[in-house]
């Protein structure tokens, strides 16, 4: 096997390789897709009724974003042991893996339904000053909110699809999940089939409906024939070597999510507070943004899969040559995405009802994106599928706390409140973090301390 084989040919020759990545990825980036949409459409919608109702929505969002981090860490963890006892054939450790999931995914449901239920304008000056921004932000999270409650249950379940070989299935759910929403979003927001016009409250009332008919069929799935489910026994036991090795991992995601997240919101919060215009731009470059990061996140997903299986079967050369692959794919996937924001920059600007200045704004900050977006799906795919697949967590939160923490948020900061820069330069500055580290990224690549079979015999866990 060519293992450190390089260039076109290498790296696409192997049809086994490429079957199973087109295979994982197609379905899951469409669900990172609809998860993604199910986010936005609210604020895509609003946005052909007034600008400041989607700004509103927009900048809600970023609640349910910080939620995401928490969820992520937990099912992030559950794909990374989950995708090795998976290809090391150990049922009975799944079970442990996803119990301790859920359960934690609850807790972090119950703590952000009653913060958006209980002080939802506290949440929103967060974000922005504006007072009527506030206001209907704030009336969004109170009936949105009690979908919060069901996401960690869906997305748990949606993990649990994606590493047992369902990935199809979830990507269903996901989608049909959206298709739901855009229906109930249509109807409740300008009033269709005779009821009446709901604007941002039938928004939030779309959303928590689509949550319950997901999560419903999420875990009604699994009681086919063919799929696993998590059991009673799962909820309630606790393997302390798999409680151990899950803490492992989903302590490392929460940091790295956390100083992400955190981050990304900061810059959401500084742009939020350069004016309503400034809020618009980066609310609409925010929903294209994550809209197109879905192809990393699928390929980075399921090429993780790929790679933990081989690890945890201890095919570990495999693994690598696997991890090879991956990384020279991300270049590409990079470059194609940077082409395909520039491309719909147009559509864009049509379809938005913008002021003139947000236009304006807007136009300049899509060609920022468009650079950032290279950066963004190279660090996406090697970091948090290669490096993660062999529980490589930690390089994430180093990364992030150098680049993000000290040089974008910093100079973002500067930039906005000390020297008063365009609002472009600004948002130019919450782009640094993601394109400065690509050398970083592969000169951490090259070392393979990725390459890491976390799995354990069930002899060791019997005996914890």
């Amino acid at each position: 096997m060519n293992r450190q084989g390089s260039g076109k040919q290498s790296v696409f020759s192997d049809r086994e390789f490429n079957h199973k990545l087109f295979t994982l990825a197609l379905p899951m980036s469409l669900q990172s897709l609809m998860l993604s949409a199910v986010a936005a459409c609210d604020a895509i919608m609003l946005g052909r009724l007034d600008q400041n109702s989607m700004s509103a929505v927009s900048l809600a969002g970023q609640i349910q974003f910080i939620q995401n981090i928490f969820l992520w860490a937990a099912t992030g963890a559950a794909s990374v042991l989950g995708a090795q006892y998976w290809g090391k054939g150990d049922r009975k450790a799944m079970d442990d893996i996803f119990g301790i999931c859920i359960r934690i995914t609850m807790v972090i449901s119950f703590l952000f339904w009653a913060g958006c239920l209980f002080i939802p304008e506290n949440l929103m000056m967060i974000y922005t000053n504006e007072p009527e921004l506030i206001r209907i932000g704030a009336t969004y999270l109170r009936i949105t909110g009690w979908s919060y409650l069901l996401t960690g249950i869906s997305e748990t379940y949606l993990t649990l699809l994606k590493v047992t070989d369902h990935v199809t299935m979830g990507a269903v759910i996901s989608s049909s999940a959206v298709v739901f929403n855009i229906f109930f979003n249509a109807i409740f927001i300008f009033g269709l089939l005779g009821l009446p016009a709901m604007g941002v409250r039938g928004a939030a009332a779309a959303t928590l409906l689509s949550r319950i008919i997901q999560v419903i069929w999420a875990i009604g799935i699994t009681f086919r024939q063919g799929y696993l489910g998590i059991s009673f026994h799962g909820l309630f036991s606790h393997n302390k070597l798999i409680f151990r090795d899950f803490f492992k991992c989903g302590v490392p995601i929460l940091c790295s999510g956390a100083l992400w997240g955190i981050g990304f919101s900061s810059y959401t919060a500084i742009l939020g507070h350069l004016g309503t215009d400034a809020a618009a731009a980066n609310s609409v470059s925010s929903v294209i943004r994550d809209l197109f990061c879905c192809l990393c996140n699928g390929i980075a997903s399921g090429g993780g899969i790929l790679i933990g299986n081989e690890l945890g079967a201890g095919k570990t050369e495999k693994g690598r040559d696997y991890g090879h692959r991956l990384s020279v794919i991300a270049v590409y996937i990079g470059i194609l995405t940077c082409l395909l924001v520039l491309a719909v920059t147009p559509l864009v600007l049509w379809f938005y009802v913008l002021t003139p200045e947000a236009e304006h704004l807007l136009t300049q900050m899509m060609i920022i994106l468009a650079v950032y977006m290279i950066g963004r799906c190279v660090n996406t795919i090697v970091i948090n599928g290669i490096f993660y697949a062999g529980g490589d967590i930690m390089f994430d939160a180093y990364s992030l706390a150098v680049t993000m923490w000290g040089v974008a948020i910093p100079v973002a900061l500067l930039g906005a409140f000390v020297f008063h820069w365009p609002v472009p330069v600004v948002f130019a500055c919450t782009c640094l973090d993601e394109v400065g580290k690509i050398p970083w990224v592969y000169a951490h690549y090259h070392k393979y301390k990725w390459v890491k079979d976390l799995t354990h015999g069930r002899d060791a866990q019997e005996q914890s």
